[in-house]
């Protein structure tokens, strides 16, 4: 219980407050009190809640994965005679089956 107030002590409270605002308005002073607790409690998440630094966490797909070395450049091509010379880092060369 809040405040360290045990059983004996709500029951005299309760019995005190009955007693000044009589039956009828009694309800009506719980029901206004309870409204006001729950708007103080969200008053204070709130503004707890804009107290923090809210980071969205990364997403799955924020940044595409590297593409594997090589990718996008393209390889050269096979040619149907193993003997013949490959292209070179500089480019195709004369004996490229591929320029004929």
């Amino acid at each position: 219980m809040p405040f360290n107030i045990g059983p004996g002590e709500l029951i005299l409270i309760l019995i005190i407050a009955l007693v000044v605002l009589g039956p009828g308005k009694l309800p009506d002073v719980a029901n206004s009190l309870g409204k006001s607790v729950r708007e103080f409690r969200k008053a204070a998440t709130d503004i707890s809640d804009a107290g923090k630094l809210d980071v969205p966490p990364p997403s799955q797909q924020a940044t595409p994965p590297a593409p594997p070395l090589g990718a996008g450049v393209d390889a050269p091509a096979t040619t149907a005679n193993p003997d013949a010379e490959a292209p070179t880092a500089a480019g195709p060369t004369a004996r490229d089956p591929n320029l004929s």
